[in-house]
């Protein structure tokens, strides 16, 4: 834990709605003007596009049909740990790029004069000096197993995640629309997640100081078969506090219209105003952050 140099790490899987804390975040730097280092967590699975097919491959053959982006074999779960701790100790660090996209390859090899394509790293670089925060957004923010701690290293962990059913859905949508896969490969990827996303994914959620769970109003009993994404009007927020003491939950109550608690520790909020709760949630303990950071 880092007073001077804090790490912020937002956590969940590709499509959870880690997107929407993002921008949360991202408002909350601009107002604030905090000059924050954005580490993206795909900069750190260890294989590339090319590679992770074809240790899948590999792995298949040798009879483990559970190899995965979630699991420690395909990421750099110690130099994640490092990155925290180093950044915390000293407001420095290494970090790199994932490139995504043509659009990003371009951007990146202009930047570097390289010559990388899409799926593959750029090499790693210093973080950028004279940043206030560190923050993370990706699948292992809060990751701990036997060998490596990454947890440990975090001053405010925030977990996305929506009810499995839904998550499921999403990705059968994404996956089939974005990258024209067919049902029969989606519902193979995610049965092949499954037991990292247990053991690695899912124990995160009880290490976060806060949890923003989505859940819907609408039947997702049989995610294989729906055929829309729940929308936020048709969903509702469940916020979770590690730790309640000192959260306004009146000041949220009376600003959030229809919210509700249902616990000491939770507060239930509609899914359109995510985005709004969240701003109103984070940026005080942000500013009290900043505030330490320079006393």
């Amino acid at each position: 834990m880092s007073k001077k140099h804090p790490v912020i790490a937002v956590t969940g899987s590709s499509g959870a709605g880690t997107t929407t804390v993002k921008r949360a975040f991202e408002h909350i730097f601009f107002r604030e003007k905090i000059n924050a280092a954005v580490i993206e967590g795909d900069s750190f699975h260890s294989l590339s596009r090319v590679e992770f097919k074809e240790a899948v491959k590999k792995a298949e053959a040798e009879g483990n049909m559970s190899f995965s982006h979630f699991g420690p074999q395909s990421n750099h779960f110690a130099k994640l740990a490092e990155l925290f701790e180093t950044y915390g100790k000293t407001g420095s660090g290494k970090k790199r790029y994932y490139i995504h996209s043509d659009e990003e390859a371009a951007e990146h090899n202009k930047r570097l004069n390289t010559s990388l394509n899409p799926g593959e790293f750029t090499p790693w670089e210093d973080v950028p000096a004279g940043s206030d925060v560190l923050f993370y957004e990706g699948l292992h923010g809060l990751v701990k197993t036997d060998d490596v701690d990454v947890a440990k290293h975090v001053d405010l962990g925030i977990g996305v995640v929506p009810i499995v059913n839904l998550e499921w859905i999403q990705k059968i949508h994404r996956d089939g629309a974005e990258r024209g896969y067919s049902a029969d490969v989606i519902v193979d990827t995610i049965l092949r997640r499954m037991p990292d996303y247990v053991n690695y994914i899912t124990p995160q959620f009880s290490r976060t100081d806060i949890n923003f769970q989505r859940v819907s109003t609408v039947d997702t009993s049989n995610p294989f078969i729906t055929r829309d994404i729940p929308t936020p009007d048709e969903s509702f927020i469940v916020i979770r506090f590690r730790e309640p003491k000192g959260v306004d939950f009146p000041y949220l109550l009376n600003m959030i219209p229809n919210s509700f608690m249902s616990r000491r520790n939770t507060i239930v909020v509609p899914g359109a105003k995510m985005g709004f709760a969240m701003e109103l949630i984070l940026a005080p303990l942000i500013q009290d952050m900043i505030a330490n950071k320079n006393k």
